[in-house]
């Protein structure tokens, strides 16, 4: 199975949860711990925690997540510095692993593209929206892509 994006992630949840974790609990927390300090349900958390874990942000093991060198290196540098970490960890993560391999691409071409390459997490009735939603917050962010009229497109 592929990693992916959690589409119910977000940047500022990253950023939040990398702080948390590092200054509140010293860089490692009980998942239940941090969910009550971040007042949140675990069901809001779990995408961004899965999503820092396949980033390379957090280590999650055994309902605990610690902080990576990583990690503290983002919420540490400039916002140029952390659009490259950022998109630096995006690469090897659906949809942007297809979209890299695209070069440029239409919404319904990625996900024809992930449907083909086994990935389901945007192959529900919001997916198009997901996966769109997705690519804004994370790719253009980032600077790994950027929009044209309908297209999106692979910056180099």
């Amino acid at each position: 199975m592929a990693d992916v994006v959690d589409p119910n992630s977000r940047i500022a949840d990253l950023i939040g949860l990398l702080y948390v974790l590092n200054n509140m609990f010293d860089g490692k927390a009980d998942l239940y711990m941090l969910e009550k300090e971040m007042e949140v349900d675990l069901d809001e958390l779990m995408p961004i925690v899965y999503t820092a874990s396949m980033m390379g942000f957090v280590l999650f093991e055994t309902g605990d997540l610690s902080i990576t060198p990583l990690g503290r290196e983002l919420i540490k540098s400039s916002i140029k510095t952390r659009k490259e970490l950022i998109k630096k960890s995006l690469k090897d993560l659906e949809p942007f692993k297809t979209a890299l391999s695209l070069g440029e691409f239409e919404l319904e071409n990625l996900l024809e593209a992930l449907q083909e390459r086994g990935v389901q997490t945007f192959n529900s009735p919001t997916g198009h929206h997901d996966v769109e939603l997705t690519l804004i917050e994370w790719g253009i962010y980032s600077g790994l892509l950027r929009k044209d009229g309908d297209s999106f497109v692979v910056k180099s």
